[in-house]
């Protein structure tokens, strides 16, 4: 599933041909993906000018002169095609602007999503309302965690992935920063101290800013907007390594934790 790094990364590919544009055409090709498309989707949007792009957690936004955002989640396998030569029978919604450029969401499984929401309104959204701060926001701090973790006796990992603590988070990002902070996946979040809590959060950062800049991780039917795939896979420290090398020698495990894989260091992540 694309995680923040994809997300951010299929935004910034998506500025150039959007922001400040008028959308010329609108249209949907199937009534649904994972929910149905919004039923006045065109009427809304035809017309309107995108004033900007942003990202909240794992949700792509496109903010327009109407009042309007329209909030999109790639689901399990959905990208943005970029002028595609062709439409296929994965391409559920496009957007053409007046310059005669085309967007083309490209959804296989169809566990994705677009909403539109009043913009003034992101906040008080459902799927907006109960979430965590942005790990790379400034709300994201080791005296935020040590506070949101007091008490909590469940594994560190289960909890940096509850989006109400921080939003954005996904599986391969925190199996990675969790072995940069050398603290072991099943630790009781509570137990952590403050000192290895600022390890994580910087460890947090440090790995997501270095997947934005490779342009996330190449999964499945992931790719940019360009099309090119991102390279961060290349990179990865334990995700997906089971029984390779650590840098510290030790051979990387995998254990499964509520149908995730969880790949760690016995050496490095004791503590």
């Amino acid at each position: 599933m694309p995680e923040l790094p994809e997300v951010e990364t299929t935004v910034r590919g998506l500025a150039p041909v959007l922001e400040g544009r008028r959308l010329a055409r609108v249209g949907t090709r199937r009534a649904d993906l994972r929910r149905a498309f919004p039923p006045d989707l065109r009427q809304r949007l035809t017309g309107a000018r995108v004033t900007g792009l942003g990202r909240r957690a794992k949700y792509g936004l496109i903010a327009t002169d109407r009042g309007d955002t329209m909030v999109f989640h790639l689901g399990m396998s959905g990208r943005w095609r970029i002028d595609p030569a062709d439409l296929g029978p994965h391409d559920h919604l496009v957007l053409e602007t007046e310059e005669g450029r085309a967007l083309s969401l490209n959804d296989p499984r169809r566990f994705g999503s677009v909403d539109l929401v009043p913009t003034a309104r992101l906040e008080e959204w459902p799927p907006f309302a109960a979430l965590g701060p942005e790990p790379l926001g400034p709300g994201f701090t080791a005296d935020y965690l040590l506070a949101a973790l007091d008490g909590r006796a469940a594994p560190i990992k289960a909890l940096l992935l509850d989006q109400r603590i921080v939003a954005g988070l996904g599986n391969i990002y925190v199996c990675e920063a969790l072995h940069m902070a050398g603290i072991a996946p099943g630790r009781p979040a509570g137990r952590i101290s403050r000192p290895r809590l600022e390890r994580l959060v910087a460890a947090i950062r440090q790995v997501l800013l270095a997947a934005i800049e490779a342009g996330g991780s190449s999964l499945r039917d992931y790719a940019r907007p360009s099309g090119e795939l991102g390279y961060f896979s290349r990179q990865w420290r334990v995700y997906g390594r089971e029984g390779e090398s650590c840098h510290c020698g030790a051979p990387i495990r995998r254990r499964n934790d509520s149908g995730r894989s969880t790949f760690f260091c016995p050496r490095c992540q004791r503590l």
